[in-house]
């Protein structure tokens, strides 16, 4: 499905899917988020890299997941903005350099307030997915979500 420009509770049914744009990630730009954000030998030092768990350079989980944030951000354009109410996140597969991610967002479960009848939650499971279909990233995640008449 292709996201229109605003989506609020009332756009959403159970099924619905969402896919985005696809985005590569380089070498550098592991490198330069673990510098920064998770340095650690697997995100850092190819050579490092071998030996570990990873058995090569691999991108910190949570650049993968600041990768997918923006990728839903252009996919998911909620009406209100792309609000959190919590998630469970998974990394399946390691993300390596060159890999392509795009994100597949479907809709699991609609759940409007009792109590805020202007709002509800989303439940949306989104999978990052590389050049093979192999998934580097799984969350369900529980979207706070306006209606658009308040």
């Amino acid at each position: 499905m292709t996201a229109p420009a605003s989506l609020y509770l009332e756009s959403f049914n159970v099924g619905d899917t969402f896919t985005s744009a696809s985005t590569v990630i380089t070498l550098e730009q592991i490198k330069a988020f673990a510098k920064e954000f998770d340095p650690q030998p697997f995100h850092l030092d190819e050579a490092a890299a071998r030996d570990t768990l990873f058995a090569g350079l691999a991108a910190s989980g949570w650049h993968t997941a600041a990768l997918t944030m923006r990728l839903l951000v252009d996919s998911l354009p909620l009406g209100d903005g792309l609000i959190g109410a919590g998630s469970d996140l998974r990394w399946p597969t390691p993300t390596r350099p060159g890999d392509e991610l795009h994100v597949r967002s479907e809709v699991l479960e609609i759940k409007p307030s009792q109590s805020k009848p202007d709002r509800g939650i989303v439940v949306v499971q989104c999978d990052t997915l590389n050049q093979r279909g192999e998934c580097v990233q799984r969350a369900i995640s529980q979207l706070l979500v306006f209606r658009s008449a308040r």
